[in-house]
């Protein structure tokens, strides 16, 4: 049978990508059997985990549930299952579960005794309905504003690879695309700077799959437990040479400029800025073919313990238009469109806040409604 486990029961909805699939004896299917108008919540486990839940509305046929997930089944004439897990999903609730949690270090959980002693608000059930209708329609729009960053997404990545690999061409750009080696367009450029014990240095990280370089943490001299760190500035290409086999690597931008990374870094500067715009070799550096070039640049057996070889990899070719204009054109759509889904981002947040800032009064009754 088809069965849910904790992975599949989110904050407020169900990812159901995923389903695996389980042999449950006969006398056992009807007690793990789950109901449209079920309310599933996790016991536990990470802190996110914790009194982690979502409405099942029998999305599959047949289903039962993991022994790690709690089942509620409301008194429909006294309450509506939506209401109470809007309850659950609410500060009041989160704030319960926390209190009543059995909690070590990063683990939290609870038991069915707690979660029968949930304090639930018990307004009319007309009122129950309409609260849930006055949050619904919230929760509907950041659905569609989901479904809208997603879409933008999707679009982002395919003018990636058609404008980074030259299979999509601007109009008006008229000049060839090249292959040119990594030595021919970087040049290594290592500001190595000593630190002292009194001051304080911003240090930077780069985040994995191409997720960018960061700051990371401010720490006094004496807390940096090399003394030797390289200066990096806006422009600066780095690379993670422990990490690189994973897509560590990425520009230095502006907010970074000035800070400090680990001489496990290589820090690169452009050659020639005829041939190679950095932002554009920023981009390229997301793709998976970038990707590859780091790892075939890399030794070893196993993939964590990887060593990088810098000869190899500035010896490795990649293909970019040999006009400077057409990279900076490509880059403008690429900036543009990656920012399109910032404010998106911006949007939903904000969504998300007003939805439980009214979660927050609706559900304790600081705000009434008319049924």
């Amino acid at each position: 049978m088809d069965y849910l486990r904790v992975a599949n029961v989110q904050d407020g909805y169900l990812d159901l990508s995923e389903i695996k699939q389980i042999a449950v004896p006969i006398d056992a299917v009807e007690r793990y059997r789950v109901r449209p108008g079920d309310l599933l919540l996790t016991e536990g486990g990470d802190f996110d985990k914790l009194g982690r839940g979502a409405l099942w509305r029998g999305q599959l046929k047949d289903c039962v549930h993991q022994n790690h997930i709690f089942v509620v089944r409301s008194a429909a004439e006294y309450l509506d299952a939506r209401f109470l897990a809007y309850q659950t999903q609410g500060q009041r609730g989160r704030n319960y579960f926390q209190s009543c949690s059995k909690q070590s270090t990063n683990l939290a959980s609870i038991n069915s005794t707690q979660l029968r002693q949930f304090p639930a608000m018990l307004p009319p059930l007309s009122e129950q309905r309409k609260i849930v209708d006055v949050l619904a329609i919230q929760e509907e729009s950041i659905n569609i504003l989901d479904a809208l960053i997603e879409a933008h997404e999707q679009r982002k990545k395919a003018l990636m690879q058609q404008l980074l690999t030259g299979a999509r061409r601007l109009s008006g750009c008229q000049q060839p695309w090249v292959r040119r080696r990594f030595v021919e367009l970087l040049e290594p450029h290592d500001r190595y700077v000593e630190f002292d014990d009194v001051h304080t240095y911003s240090l930077v990280s780069i985040r994995r799959r191409s997720g960018g370089v960061f700051f990371r943490e401010s720490l006094r001299g004496s807390e940096i437990k090399t003394k030797v760190m390289k200066r990096v500035h806006t422009g600066d290409f780095l690379i993670s040479r422990m990490q690189v086999v994973h897509g560590a690597l990425g520009m230095v931008r502006t907010e970074c400029d000035g800070m400090y990374a680990s001489d496990s870094y290589d820090v690169f500067t452009v050659t020639d800025a005829h041939l190679l715009h950095m932002p554009f070799l920023d981009w390229m550096s997301r793709l998976r073919s970038f990707w590859h070039l780091a790892y075939i640049s890399s030794h070893g057996v196993h993939i964590e313990k990887m060593t990088f070889k810098l000869s190899d990899f500035l010896q490795e070719k990649i293909t970019l238009p040999s006009d400077i204009e057409e990279q900076r054109q490509i880059i403008a759509i690429l900036d543009t469109a990656a920012s399109e889904i910032t404010l998106l981002r911006q949007q939903r947040t904000a969504l998300d806040l007003q939805k439980r800032g009214l979660m927050q009064r609706l559900l304790t009754g600081k705000i009434r409604v008319k049924p």
